[in-house]
């Protein structure tokens, strides 16, 4: 398992910048898409190809973007379904919501 984070900056006028957390196994890869501020990580979706369905690759990608909003001291706004989902089910990173 291969794991990237990516980043990809911006043309202006635009503030920020936007990438994915990706995670590459078996010649596929599974990505969660993000935009990042200077204070707030905003996680926009989460993909994952049907062939590493079902391995938990989903929930890895989520609690790697979660562990790094924390580290780098930034809230996370969640648009994303699938790491809302997560976030209901781990509360130990609900600190971290932007409310």
């Amino acid at each position: 398992m291969i794991w990237r984070m990516l980043k990809r900056k911006e043309a202006a006028p635009q503030e920020g910048t936007s990438g994915s957390f990706e995670i590459e196994q078996d010649g596929q890869v599974a990505y969660l898409q993000y935009r990042l501020t200077p204070d707030v990580l905003e996680l926009i979706h989460t993909e994952v190809p049907a062939k590493l369905a079902g391995k938990g690759i989903g929930s890895q990608l989520a609690e790697k973007a979660l562990r790094w909003a924390r580290e780098h001291k930034l809230k996370v706004n969640i648009v994303c379904p699938f790491v809302k989902e997560y976030v209901a089910k781990h509360p130990e990173y609900s600190d971290l919501i932007l409310k």
